[in-house]
């Protein structure tokens, strides 16, 4: 029942979004929407903008499903583009609200869990340190956030496909490498 009532609310919330900005949405305008009393919503949620960063995890998180190896880490970049384009006006609406921060920190969170997986699938048997496997997701998860928030301050115009192509082209091998230079410089 639990997970059906967030599943509500944030269908409530993507066809509110569609009419009017995330600043205009009340706790008011969500409940009536989707037939719930207001204690009912903050039983679930602190406020609008835990809905939307809720909202946003669950997006992902499906999103990804598990591609987070050397093989398919690329799908999983593309599957987050995806998700992205596909909540276009839901995004679009949060990310130029004053809680632009929260979708920032959630594709941070993402991200650095998709290149995580990978360092710690290519540093086995190596004798870097889990800070440096830290730093090195942390490198890599700035550069791929900053080409996707400029892609969406654009308006999400270009063909998210060709980026994260471009992307994975630029950083073919480079994880890898990364890897063995902390191995080379702690011997």
């Amino acid at each position: 029942m639990s997970n059906m009532t967030k599943r509500a609310l944030e269908e409530s919330l993507k066809r509110l979004l569609l009419k009017k900005p995330l600043t205009k949405i009340t706790i008011n305008d969500l409940t009536t929407d989707c037939g719930i009393s207001r204690m009912t919503f903050y039983y679930h949620f602190k406020d609008i903008y835990d809905l939307v960063e809720w909202v946003c995890l669950e997006e992902s998180t499906r999103a990804l499903q598990g591609k987070k190896t050397s093989g398919d880490w690329q799908e999983g970049l593309l599957q987050i583009f995806e998700a992205v384009y596909e909540n276009k006006a839901f995004i679009m609406n949060a990310y130029s609200s004053l809680h632009r921060e929260q979708i920032e920190n959630l594709l941070f969170r993402l991200t650095h869990d998709l290149i995580m997986g990978v360092v710690e699938e290519q540093s086995i048997g190596t004798s870097i340190t889990q800070a440096q496997k830290n730093f090195i997701a942390d490198f890599y998860k700035y550069s791929f956030v900053g080409i996707m928030l400029d892609w969406i301050c654009q308006g999400m115009k270009s063909d998210y496909a060709s980026i994260c192509q471009n992307m994975c082209t630029t950083l073919h091998g480079n994880i890898s490498n990364s890897i063995k230079n902390f191995t080379k410089s702690t011997k």
